[in-house]
This record gives C-alpha cells, structure tokens and sequence, in this order.
C-alpha cells in the first residue's frame, strides 16, 4: 500500500512540475531604426562582453538568420516588411546565465547557442514570432578534396576574425580567394550565402587556414559560381553540385513591435 501511494505522489509531483522556461534576456529594448539624416548601419550584429547583444538597423528576416543560424534563402513565408523594416536592439542576458560570463575576442563573432535562444525568445514575444521548420531534399554543394595538393596553411592567429572573400575584400569575382583563421565549417556557410544554397562540408578537414589564391579570368564579367569553383580549384579543393538536405525556417506569422 506504501509503495503504491508513493508511487502516485510521485506521479503526481512529475505531472505538477512546471517546464522549463527557454533561455530569455533580463532586459531588452526594441525600437524602429531612426539613424539621424535617415543613413545608418545595416544588419549591424554584436556581441559583447557579459552577454551583451546589440542590433543596428537589422530586419526582422536578418534576426531570424542569426536566431536559428541559417542564411536567408533558408527563411521563407511571413510578412513583406520582414525584410524592409529596421529595428536596433539592446538586450542584456540574466546574471545567473552562462552568457553573462561571455568575453568574445571581437564584437563581430556570432552569438553562442544560448544568446541564439534568448533572441528566439524575444523575437517570439516582441515580434510575436510563429514559425515551423522544414526540411526537404534539394540543390546543395558538396566541397570535397581534389586531387591536387592541398594550399592552405594552418592559421597564423587564431585570434583573428574568421574572415574569406575576394581579393578586393568583398564577393569573389574572377581575381582569386583569400581566408584568414577560417575553418571549413565556417567558410562554407559564408559559401552557403553567397551561392544561394547549402554548401556541405565533406573535407574531412579540422582547425582553421588562411589561404590566398590569385588567378585573372579572361570574363570581363565573372560570375561569382565561377570565381569559387576556379578558386577553389587552385587551392586543392573541390565543388560541386549535389543533393541533400534543406533545411527551412518557414514564418506563419509575425507583427511589428510596440516600441520600449
């Protein structure tokens, strides 16, 4: 009898038991981006010692990006301001929260895991954020070895911003391929944005490179695939067209914040 009665308090206590909250910010401020003369930063991301986020002039589609780590052809549905209206914010993480203890190198490294949870939580409660995922087989890009010699060196700082573009510092086009303290991780999602699909990681390759290649195309017009695909080429590296999954944040619903 003993045993039974125990076993229905318990029972009773698990059912009683209240979830667990998600990982939310202590303290946020939302507002409409209204730089002086109308100019400003745009999709402005940071990351501060204690846990500290600040957003300068970012959309609500370029929040969501940062929220669940995906590039904006893997955001689709919800609202046309999503993409057109700016907003700064100031959010500061709990004291008793892993994050207040944060001290990232620069300003400019993405947030960690539970800052990107705390951004949900505020997006769903300031932007009244209703969304659902969906993954689906599509285009991607493998990045394979090739069969040439590998030209990457092995990062000289690694304290450096994990940085890769063109040699004039912007999109690759038809000069060469540079990076700075990037793995490969890192460099296919910035591969992912610039091609408009996935690029998977197949390499087998760990740490992180600097790398500088330099070719001149005979197109007075080169194409940004082109650029990679050459540059990639010269560095010992291999991409190609493939299938594989996609995965997808499709917003159901969202409405502009009050202001505070």
């Amino acid at each position: 009898m003993r045993i039974a009665m125990c076993a229905v308090a318990c029972a009773a206590s698990l059912f009683s038991q209240t979830p667990l909250s998600p990982p939310a910010f202590e303290v946020a401020s939302v507002k409409p981006w209204d730089p002086p003369g109308g100019r400003g930063e745009i999709n402005g991301f940071y990351t501060y010692p204690g846990g500290r986020i600040v957003c300068n002039g970012c959309t609500l589609e370029y929040l969501i990006m940062q929220a669940f780590d995906v590039q904006s052809f893997q955001v689709a549905g919800g609202p046309g301001w999503m993409k057109i209206d700016r907003f700064g914010i100031e959010a500061r993480p709990p004291a008793s929260s892993k994050s207040s203890k944060s001290s990232p190198a620069l300003a400019k490294l993405p947030p960690n895991e539970e800052q990107r949870q705390m951004v949900q939580t505020l997006l769903a409660d300031r932007f009244q954020l209703k969304f659902r995922h969906q993954t689906k087989e599509g285009s991607v890009y493998a990045l394979t070895k090739g069969s040439k010699a590998l030209k990457l060196q092995e990062a000289k700082d690694q304290n450096d911003y994990p940085w890769a573009g063109g040699l004039g510092g912007g999109l690759p086009s038809g000069d060469g391929l540079a990076g700075t303290n990037i793995s490969m991780p890192q460099l296919v999602k910035r591969m992912s944005d610039w091609l408009g699909r996935p690029v998977l990681d197949e390499t087998g390759l760990t740490g992180s490179f600097d790398f500088r290649f330099e070719y001149h195309s005979d197109d007075p017009h080169p194409d940004v695939i082109s650029s990679i695909i050459t540059s990639f080429q010269g560095l010992g590296l291999k991409l190609e067209s493939s299938k594989g999954p996609v995965e997808t944040i499709v917003i159901d619903y969202a409405e502009k914040p009050s202001e505070n």
